[in-house]
């Protein structure tokens, strides 16, 4: 098994993990109703997407 042959400073270790962080999400406007939308995501609020009506967007089902 690998053993490290020299301590990691603090600074090595902070650098390294300064890399893993979360990314903001993309977000941009949809062209059909102007609601802002995730890229590569149906509209929310009018269930279209690349200008095509995917998603019935409707009233919740009565439970």
């Amino acid at each position: 098994m690998a053993v490290p042959k020299r301590k990691k400073s603090k600074m090595k270790i902070r650098m390294r993990k300064a890399q893993k962080k979360a990314d903001v999400v993309a977000v941009g406007t949809c062209p059909a109703c102007g609601a802002p939308v995730q890229s590569h995501h149906a509209c929310p609020s009018c269930g279209t997407y690349r200008g095509r009506k995917v998603v019935s967007i409707g009233a919740p089902a009565a439970e």
